[in-house]
């Protein structure tokens, strides 16, 4: 269970890189801060409600989805402004893709040091050299839901799994069965039959950053939930994570992004019992290098451009 929560918040972060790829051909590593950005503002609804009680059962519940629906308007509106600021010009003016990626990281690191150096000490009045864990809103009463013997399910981490699968399965019928999503899979198939068809790629695109940022912000309203903490750079191993997740699953596929960070997951627990929790993040990444140079299409392979209705 520790794997497939954890598996969880990877799938939901690895959605915004998959989607982002399958439409423009890119790996957005600002996707990361995205994320970051969104455990901020539900730090920030805490305090500002001042949760400082354990709550439980269906109150639990309720508070999530509601940090879940703010968190992921903040993220899904700054992946947008991200959009608008450092990959459109470069997009109307025919960069290569190169210097989309350079932008990414750039985007990334500006957005990083931004909050370490000003957001965050201003907003939880805290000296600029920590900039990190503003607070810990311990608002978590976890119960143990399924009891089998040795087993056992607490209530967070049933609520994580739940919550991910009912997030992808959301999306994948929005992609699959809406207009919108029928654009974006044009899009990603032939951007030049799609405009010629009257797809307006920019209203495509913005719309691909804002699902891909609503989702990286639900993945953040559900990591608070497990782990009640997070600093500026909460989201750069958690991204590097995510997009292995990605790239495990098949880049550009959205069940690939699910199963991926499903399997990531897991095998990061199994690799932490056997090994020790200090080879965590050994693990990952050597799955990463394995995945690139045995498997490059991933698990499932098929790309967001080869998907159909």
């Amino acid at each position: 269970m520790d794997g497939l929560a954890l598996g969880s918040i990877y799938a939901l972060v690895a959605l915004g890189y998959t989607m982002v790829y399958g439409v423009l051909r890119l790996i957005n590593f600002a996707h990361s801060e995205i994320f970051m950005i969104g455990t901020m503002v539900v730090i920030g609804v805490l305090n500002l409600f001042d949760v400082t009680s354990l709550y439980g059962g269906f109150t639990l519940i309720a508070i999530v989805i509601g940090l879940a629906v703010v968190a992921g308007v903040a993220s899904g509106g700054s992946a947008v402004l991200l959009e608008l600021v450092a990959y459109r010009p470069l997009r109307r003016r025919g960069a290569s893709r190169l210097a989309a990626l350079i932008s990414a990281i750039g985007a990334s690191l500006f957005l990083q040091q931004l909050f370490a150096r000003v957001v965050i000490p201003q907003a939880f009045d805290l000296p600029k050299e920590k900039g990190a864990l503003p607070v810990q809103g311990h608002f978590v009463q976890r119960n143990h839901v399924i009891s089998i013997g040795d087993f056992v399910v607490s209530n967070d981490k049933l609520i994580i799994f739940v919550g991910a699968i009912l997030m992808m399965v959301v999306l994948d019928q929005f992609v699959n069965r809406t207009r919108l999503g029928r654009g974006i899979r044009a899009t990603a198939q032939d951007p030049q039959t799609a405009v010629l068809m009257g797809v307006n790629i920019d209203r495509i695109v913005t719309a691909t950053f804002a699902i891909g940022g609503a989702m990286a912000g639900v993945a953040a309203a559900l990591y608070m939930l497990r782990f009640e903490e997070a600093k500026y750079d909460v989201g750069f191993l958690l991204g590097i994570k995510a997009f292995t997740a990605a790239v495990l699953g098949g880049i550009g596929n959205l069940r690939g992004a699910l199963v991926g960070g499903l399997v990531l997951g897991l095998v990061e627990m199994w690799g932490s019992a056997l090994f020790g929790t200090e080879w965590q993040h050994v693990i990952a990444f050597s799955i990463l290098i394995l995945v690139l140079m045995f498997r490059p299409t991933g698990i499932l392979g098929e790309s967001l451009q080869q998907a159909r209705a």
